[in-house]
C-alpha cells in the first residue's frame, strides 16, 4: 500500500495509471474539476484507506506521481466542480469514479441507488444532489506490471542482414491451400505459425 505521505508531481502523460518499475505515475483529465482525490484501498477493494489530492494540473490533466505504489494497488477517484445540471456539471465527490484510462478492473457492480448521483425518489427526479458514498457497491481500478515474462523463450540470433520480415495475415494465407497441402495437413497438422513460416521463407 502506497502511503499517503509521499506525493510528487508527476507527469501529465500516459493518461491513467503507468507503473515505471520504481512508483505508478496517475493522470486523468478533467477540464472544469476543481479538485481530484486519488482514493486507495486494501487488497480486498472494501475499504478506503488514503485519499490524496492530485497536486498537479497541466493542460486540463491532473496527475501525481507515488513512489511507493507498486502493482495490483487498488484505486479510484472523488472529483469536486460544480453541481451545475443545466450547464452539463454533475460533479459529485461523494461517488467513487472508476478511472476511465483503468487497465484493469477488481470487483463487479452493485446496482443499488448510492450509485447514481440523484435521489431516484426525488421530485426533483436527476436535478437532486445524493450525498451517500457509493465505495461498496463501484468496482475499483487495478494497477497492472506492463512487462511481459518471455519465460523459456530466447531472442533468436539471426543478423539484421540476414533477416526477413513479411507481414501476413494468418487466415488470408491460409485459407486457399493447395490440396497438396491440404492433405498433408490432414496427416500431420503443423502449428499455423510454422506453416506461415514455411510459406514465408523466400528459400
Amino acid at each position: 500500500m502506497a502511503s499517503s505521505g509521499k506525493v510528487w508531481p508527476g507527469r501529465p502523460n500516459p493518461l491513467g495509471a503507468t507503473w515505471d518499475g520504481e512508483g505508478v505515475n496517475f493522470a486523468i483529465f478533467s477540464a472544469h474539476a476543481e479538485k481530484i482525490e486519488l482514493c486507495l484501498f486494501d487488497r480486498s477493494g472494501g475499504q478506503e484507506e488514503a485519499r490524496i489530492v492530485l497536486p498537479e494540473y497541466t493542460d486540463e490533466v491532473w496527475h501525481a506521481y507515488l513512489p511507493d505504489a507498486r502493482p495490483n494497488l487498488l484505486y479510484g477517484y472523488r472529483v469536486y466542480g460544480p453541481f451545475d445540471p443545466s450547464n452539463g456539471h454533475r460533479f459529485n465527490p461523494n461517488k467513487l469514479l472508476i478511472d476511465p484510462y483503468a487497465k484493469a478492473l477488481q470487483g463487479r457492480l452493485r446496482w443499488a441507488d448510492a450509485v447514481f448521483g440523484y435521489r431516484l425518489a426525488s421530485p426533483r427526479e436527476d436535478l437532486s444532489f445524493d450525498r451517500r458514498d457509493n465505495s461498496r457497491n463501484i468496482p475499483k481500478c487495478r494497477v497492472v506490471e506492463p512487462a511481459f515474462t518471455w519465460g523459456e523463450d530466447r531472442r533468436p540470433q539471426i543478423p539484421w542482414e540476414e533477416t526477413i520480415i513479411i507481414e501476413l495475415q494468418v487466415r488470408g494465407i491460409t485459407i486457399k491451400q493447395t490440396l497438396h497441402a491440404h492433405c498433408q495437413w490432414q496427416q500431420r497438422p503443423p502449428q499455423p505459425r510454422h506453416w506461415v513460416a514455411h510459406r514465408s521463407d523466400p528459400r
